[in-house]
């Protein structure tokens, strides 16, 4: 089974209120070596991200506008500095899924929300890459197995399956156009799978018409 964000998202968040000042996020994300911060309300939701970028963004402003820096007072806080609304993904989110979002969005970390909202956790490209470790023998274990024969109940022995470094290369004789286009897209959903190469030789579709 594919992993899941609860899999592999932290659980311990540094998080700020609306009220934290510039200098006080500033010097958090510094010391904690992080790239951007949840902002949460009263009741623990969150309502915003406030990130290096925002800051960054703030000050280029304030440098281009010069005496009218006043004009800006009301980013002096994360409930002006932040970005919203924010950019999450649930617990049962798969991890490819997340990192999709991730890319997506344009975003280095995810916060993980509960069905109300509350923060649960936090979960970062290196939490989401950390799935593409698994060893290619596994990955095409499960493509044989789990996918080809439990999960199509097609014969094992009509595929050939090879994967390197992620990357799949499926070939064989599917029975219809139709299940070696499902096969295709299921292996791409396996987890540590970086790409799927198609060599798989399809039925006639005049000859098979149930393929098409």
């Amino acid at each position: 089974m594919s992993a899941r964000v609860r899999d592999v998202m932290t659980t311990r968040v540094v998080a700020v209120r609306p009220g934290a000042t510039f200098k006080e996020i500033a010097a958090l994300l510094t010391g904690y070596r992080v790239s951007a911060f949840p902002v949460l309300d009263e009741d623990d939701k969150v309502i915003g991200v406030v990130s290096e970028a925002d800051l960054l963004s703030r000050e280029a402003l304030v440098a281009a506008v010069g005496a009218r820096a006043a004009e800006f007072g009301s980013a002096v806080t994360a409930a002006g500095l932040m970005s919203k609304p924010p950019v999450v993904v649930t617990p049962d989110e798969p991890v490819t899924g997340a990192a999709r979002l991730m890319y997506n969005a344009r975003v280095k970390r995810l916060p993980v929300v509960g069905e109300k909202g509350e923060l649960l956790g936090i979960v970062s490209r290196a939490d989401v890459l950390s799935v593409y470790g698994r060893p290619d023998e596994e990955i095409r274990r499960e493509i044989l197995e789990n996918v080809i024969l439990n999960g199509f109940f097609a014969d094992p022995d009509r595929f050939e399956v090879t994967v390197s470094s992620g990357v799949v290369t499926l070939g064989g004789y599917p029975e219809t156009a139709a299940r070696g286009r499902d096969i295709v897209a299921e292996a791409w959903h396996v987890e540590g799978v970086v790409a799927v190469r198609d060599r798989l030789t399809y039925p006639d579709r005049l000859t098979h018409p149930e393929g098409r």
